[in-house]
């Protein structure tokens, strides 16, 4: 482009094509897009054009889609300071159909083009980024427009759902419902949020909000988190800028007594205040049962077990000095309540014992030091024997629950404990990711073992299921099953320890089932399948074979016939139809052995680089002669493969069979060769009638010949030997449509340049 006589020249308007593209090499500047910005500041308008593929931002994911780098590239920027962007969309199909008719390339060209980059999937993902990013541009042209006009109330333009978690159990729930709602619309997008205190108190559990957090990037959505002290206003806030349409909150946890002493709740305000904004009141397993109290990480711990008695004996004696020092200022009520202050927090220290403990001592010094006669043991008045009395028992009950609280946290982390263990170990079985090995480990972790191993019955004894010697310590043993036995070696086991161990032996159980059901199956699948082969076997020699044998046997009697005189012209005909019917017979029982060895897996290869301009040429001289000619494209110049070269010959050779008779009169059939990446790709293009979508699995079945009027012209396992060896070889066979009509079928083989030397052989 001559920037300088446009500058020069001075329009209005410059029509300027491929904006991404690479300038001549010396020129004022490296990209078209940098002429453009010297075209707009001198005041001209410009009208562009650019491919999606050559914007910054998605350079990457294209590379990833088309397995093409894409060296010109634009700034997103200077896309998005466009004026106006209009999308020109178009089908795939249509687009190929276009470049199959030659109004886009060369016809010398359309073939390579279809094959490679202009693929159906790569223009679909190509343009559904198309779609995407000027969906983009034109929300945040929306949103401006908003924000410069004063505009706050939402505009439902596509739907935004807001889902508010708490970090509570019920998160998990109010999640899924969310992305139920918005999978309702196309295009619907999913927001979580959560409200977080401003004075920086955690208030929500940072495990449970990770995995909420999980959960909603794996359904398609984005998480927020927000500082908000009024949890209804910060959330209605939150959806309003990011013009939500709906919002999903949980209903309210707390009890009736709590909804009544503080009224309203959080999800009742957002209802209120919400104004145009949808709000969805999810019931939950957790509604108006309370709050779950957190759950105590560990047992009492030795510290606190040693530091509860000795606080005991020695915070009632510097209380008794305290106090001495302010005698006549305080009275005896206050002198014992101070004390059993002091108790219950020996009690919350030490537990019982503690404060036990603590009660004894602070009820002595109370005697002796502040209660009348003083210095003695003894008590004046019958007022203060029953103020003994009240705090002595007031103590030991509080040491009593403050105790008692303590177990029940205790059991509650262990029942916490072992239910995760436990669905740890159910679910892992039922994934089928956790095989008896994996068991027996984790039980000998679980309960702190040195061994953990599984025995078999023998009579009445057992033996181990492994030979390694095992010390004759005393163990834990547990019948799984009505074979076999569970042994743990290391330490005794408490009586909840063996409870929790027999479901752990009933995992096992089910494991070791499963293992057995999975080798059983195993075993007879095998006999399946080839009971299967067998019997299509069977069906298709019964009839396909019975044609080119009785063909070959007509031909050869009545050669041995001496009741007839042939002519020369008559014998070499019958001569021919023998040799034809005999050529057909050792194809045909060529294909069976083939496909027996593959479904018996014993079909030996030797892969080797092997180049396709010379396997093309013996493939297509195996063929018999046709009136559909067969041509080729691009294998001269391709990258050798990686293949097996006698079966490579074979796959060509069938696929070439299957798509000559299949093209209608005076059609033509193309082998176009190209590279892709690591890979090389043989197409074998015709235009027939091709295949319905849902026949493209099927015509890969053996002894089966889709649209075949003629049923005397092979078993029908051309397509799934061809599939079967090209597996074997390491690569693939798709079928694909032809653009215009016709079947394509794509073989694809690892290039032999992409393989270490070690892997050429298997």
């Amino acid at each position: 482009m001559d920037l300088d006589t446009i500058l020069a020249r001075a329009p209005q308007v410059a029509l300027v094509d491929e904006l991404a593209h690479t300038n001549v090499p010396g020129g004022r500047h490296d990209k078209r897009w940098e002429d453009i910005e010297e075209l707009l500041a001198a005041g001209i308008d410009v009208v562009t054009t650019v491919n999606i593929q050559h914007l910054e931002s998605l350079n990457d994911v294209v590379e990833k889609i088309t397995g093409v780098p894409q060296r010109e590239t634009v700034p997103d920027e200077m896309v998005r300071r466009a004026y106006q962007i209009e999308l020109v969309d178009m089908p795939a199909e249509a687009l190929r159909r276009r470049m199959a008719h030659g109004n886009v390339y060369a016809p010398e060209k359309v073939d390579a083009a279809l094959s490679n980059y202009f693929r159906v999937g790569n223009l679909t993902a190509l343009r559904e980024l198309a779609l995407l990013w000027v969906a983009g541009r034109v929300d945040e042209a929306l949103q401006r427009y908003r924000y410069e006009h004063g505009i706050g109330r939402v505009w439902e333009t596509r739907e935004r759902v807001v889902v508010a978690l708490t970090g509570g159990p019920e998160g998990a729930t109010l999640i899924r419902r969310a992305a139920r709602i918005a999978d309702r619309s196309a295009g619907g997008d999913l927001l979580a949020v959560h409200i977080a205190r401003s004075d920086g108190l955690a208030d929500a559990s940072p495990a449970a909000l990770a995995k909420q957090r999980s959960l909603v990037e794996s359904l398609g959505g984005t998480f927020h988190s927000v500082v908000g002290d009024h949890v209804p206003s910060a959330l209605l806030d939150f959806a309003r800028a990011e013009s939500a349409t709906q919002l999903v909150v949980g209903t309210s946890r707390r009890g009736r007594l709590a909804h009544f002493l503080t009224g309203r709740g959080v999800g009742e305000t957002t209802v209120e205040q919400s104004g145009d904004i949808d709000v969805h009141m999810v019931t939950h397993e957790r509604a108006r049962r309370g709050r779950l109290l957190p759950t105590p990480k560990s047992t009492l711990p030795l510290v606190r077990r040693v530091a509860g008695p000795v606080a005991g004996l020695i915070l009632p004696f510097l209380l008794t000095v305290l106090l001495s020092h302010t005698r006549g200022s305080l009275n005896l009520t206050t002198d014992a309540l101070l004390f059993l202050l002091a108790v219950v927090g020996v009690a919350c220290i030490g537990g019982v014992v503690s404060a036990l403990l603590a009660s004894i001592t602070a009820s002595l010094l109370l005697n002796w030091y502040f209660i009348p006669p003083i210095h003695k043991f003894t008590i004046g008045e019958t007022n203060n024997v029953l103020a003994l009395a009240v705090f002595a028992v007031v103590a030991v009950t509080v040491a009593a629950i403050v105790d008692h609280s303590l177990r029940l946290s205790r059991r509650a982390a262990n029942a916490t404990a072992e239910a995760e263990t436990l669905s740890s170990v159910a679910g892992g079985i039922l994934r089928g990711d956790q095989g008896v090995e994996v068991l027996l480990r984790r039980t000998k972790e679980a309960f702190g073992m040195e061994v953990a191993e599984l025995h078999h019955r023998v009579g009445h004894g057992i033996e181990p299921a492994d030979t390694s010697a095992q010390d004759d310590a005393a163990g834990v043993t547990v019948p799984v099953g009505t074979d076999d036995v569970l042994v743990l070696r290391g330490r005794r086991l408490a009586a909840s320890e063996r409870r929790v161990l027999v479901a752990f032996a009933g995992h096992v159980a089910a494991a070791l089932e499963r293992a057995r059901l999975a080798e059983a199956a195993a075993e007879v699948e095998p006999v399946k399948a080839a009971d299967r082969m067998r019997t299509a076997l069977l069906a298709a020699v019964s009839h396909d074979l019975r044609t080119p044998i009785a063909s070959g046997w007509a031909a050869v009697s009545s050669l041995r016939s001496r009741d007839v005189h042939f002519s020369d012209e008559d014998r070499d005909e019958l001569l021919a139809t023998a040799e034809e019917s005999l050529a057909r017979l050792n194809r045909l029982v060529d294909n069976l052995l083939d496909m027996s060895r593959l479904q018996a897996g014993a079909l030996s290869l030797r892969l080797q680089p092997t180049a396709l301009a010379e396997v093309l040429p013996l493939a297509l001289d195996t063929l018999p002669e046709t009136a559909v000619p067969v041509r080729t494209q691009g294998v001269t110049g391709t990258a050798d493969i990686l293949a097996d070269p006698p079966l490579l010959e074979r796959v060509i050779a069938n696929l070439v069979t299957n798509a000559v008779r299949h093209s209608p009169p005076g059609g033509k059939v193309l082998l176009s060769a190209s590279a892709l990446g690591e890979q090389v790709e043989l197409r074998v293009i015709d235009r027939g009638p091709g295949l319905q979508v849902q026949d493209r699995d099927r015509v890969f079945e053996a002894f089966q010949r889709m649209g075949d009027t003629d049923n005397t012209t092979g078993l029908g396992l051309g397509l799934a030997l061809s599939r079967g060896l090209t597996e074997a070889m390491g690569g693939t066979l798709t079928p694909e449509d032809t653009p215009g009509g016709g079947l394509t079928m794509v073989v694809s083989l690892p290039a032999a340049r992409s393989v270490r030397p070690e892997e050429t052989l298997s």
